[in-house]
């Protein structure tokens, strides 16, 4: 058993690591520029939604509230007639990436973390890479990419977008397994 405090660089690095591969990947690769579409009417849509003022958040419309109203002849008839939508509001203004990229980072060292006990747990120190690199990089992997699976099964997110989150997780995955074996303790 190794403890996770010993593994403070594998998963501080790791971290990094993992930081760095997404900036390449969302500015360099630049494949995540499919994961929406926009509309036509764009400029229509947002005016008359700023009219009415709602406070940022996540909606569902049309919103039932309880399985009793869900089976109700109103609720199915808007589904029927839709759009059916599931929204989420930002702030109005231009937001600073730097908030997103402090919590994607200690996101990252969350995920280190979660490898670290997983692998400290299974194995010894001086473990072989391989067996490191597994228990770490699978670890990773789940944590990076299994949400987008729940996304897709129940909020109807793209298969495509769905499929391009698990590439990213198999990377992070990669990176911080090959991470963890590279410095694991003896």
């Amino acid at each position: 058993m190794v403890s996770i405090m010993s593994l403070w660089l594998p998963i501080l690095l790791s971290a990094v690591f993992v930081f760095l591969a997404s900036s390449i990947i969302h500015m360099v690769l630049a494949y995540h520029y499919k994961d929406f579409r926009g509309l036509a009417n764009e400029d229509k849509l947002m005016d008359s939604l700023r009219g009415f003022n709602i406070p940022s958040g996540e909606y569902l419309v049309p919103h039932a509230g309880s399985p009793k109203v869900r089976k109700s002849p109103g609720f199915q008839e808007k589904m029927k007639k839709g759009p059916a939508l599931i929204m989420t509001v930002w702030e109005s203004g231009m937001s600073s990436m730097v908030t997103n990229l402090v919590q994607w980072f200690l996101y990252s060292i969350i995920v280190g973390i979660f490898a670290a006990y997983i692998a400290g747990r299974a194995l010894g120190p001086a473990a072989e890479y391989l067996a490191v690199f597994r228990f770490a990089g699978v670890t990773a992997f789940a944590c990076y990419s299994v949400a987008h699976w729940q996304d897709f099964i129940w909020f109807k997110r793209s298969w495509g977008r769905t499929l391009r989150g698990t590439i990213d997780g198999l990377v992070y995955g990669l990176l911080t397994g090959g991470t963890f074996g590279w410095l694991w303790p003896e």
